[in-house]
């Protein structure tokens, strides 16, 4: 039994710890929070003990440690944890900084120790099998993916400050599912961003609707569009074009039923955030992270595509703000 410790209590902390109680491998074994009322509810929940971070870093019974807490801790946890020699699970983004992120990856190496940056969306069922149609060239070679993401409603402007911009906070889910269906890193990458959700989003400097093109070596491209509204729920799509055919994932609905009527054609609306549409591929990423290390199965996704992912993030961004395309290294 792989014994886990959980750092951060609030929303993905739950539903990590939610997945680890339904696994046999592997349990959660202790929480952390900074709030330690929320740490002591969640243990309890899960049948765990509520700990200090650095109890739960040192305790050498302890195997892995998930890091669900805000991004400007991840630097030093992953560095503190990988010192101890635990198995690191870490949410995106890794850092904000690509040098700092490229330093938590040295000190993970140098400690010999698993590390999988948490993009979930690799895991959903439907992208899964998208991306393996892909791979066995069910449609020809890739020539446009095109991805839609668009949250329901925009995050308080508050949020803003400490999330590090569309680009790095939403999008980047969006640029690593870029390079997973694609297959190849892009080489060129234009962005444009606009706020026409909430003047309050603009005001701290960022943008609330975004679109990025990508270009790898081969040619092929990537359109992905994102906004920080959606009046019919979480709009999470992708198709797939290629030189024998197209793929495309739709938009998982609150239910499967379609009516008809006089007036034509109705069906329920989209599923409402992103816990609900993505529950399935946080439990599946979290079983992989255990396979990993019980089972020896190939650690995805890697630090290395979590440093990527935001290199890209941070391209976006400045191309956003000059207009200018950005060659890629």
């Amino acid at each position: 039994m792989l014994n886990i410790g959980l750092l951060g209590a609030g929303r993905i902390g739950q539903v990590h710890g939610a997945s680890l109680a339904q696994m046999n491998s592997a349990r959660a074994t202790a929480v952390s929070d900074f709030i330690p009322a929320a740490a002591e509810a969640l243990a309890s929940k899960l049948g765990a003990k509520a700990m200090s971070t650095e109890d739960i870093i040192a305790d050498k019974n302890i195997d892995a440690v998930v890091i669900g807490t805000p991004t400007t801790t991840h630097y030093d946890l992953i560095h503190e944890a990988a010192a101890a020699g635990k198995a690191i699970f870490c949410e995106k983004p890794v850092d904000l900084s690509v040098d700092r992120i490229r330093e938590c990856l040295k000190a993970v190496e140098k400690a010999c120790v698993p590390f999988m940056t948490a993009f979930n969306r690799r895991f959903d069922p439907s992208f899964a099998h998208l991306q393996k149609q892909i791979a066995d060239q069910v449609i020809g070679n890739v020539e446009i993916v095109t991805i839609l993401s668009r949250d329901p409603s925009p995050p308080p402007a508050e949020y803003i400050k400490s999330s590090g911009g569309i680009f790095r906070d939403m999008m980047i889910h969006d640029l690593d599912m870029a390079r997973f269906l694609l297959g190849e890193d892009p080489v060129e990458l234009t962005a444009a961003g606009s706020c026409l959700v909430d003047p309050a989003i603009g005001a701290q400097g960022d943008f609330d609707t975004a679109v990025v093109t990508l270009k790898t070596a081969s040619g092929k491209l990537c359109q992905i569009s994102n906004s920080r509204r959606a009046t019919y729920g979480y709009d999470q799509r992708i198709e797939v074009h290629g030189s024998l055919g197209m793929l495309r994932a739709h938009n998982m609905l609150e239910n499967s039923v379609e009516i008809a009527t006089s007036i034509g054609f109705s069906s329920a609306a989209a599923q409402p955030f992103f816990l609900e549409r993505y529950a399935a591929a946080y439990r599946a990423e979290m079983e992989h992270f255990v396979d990993h290390i019980t089972r020896g199965v190939e650690m995805t996704p890697s630090g290395e595509d979590g440093l990527k992912a935001q290199v890209l993030a941070d391209a976006a961004d400045a191309s956003a703000r000059d207009g200018q395309r950005r060659l890629l290294a």
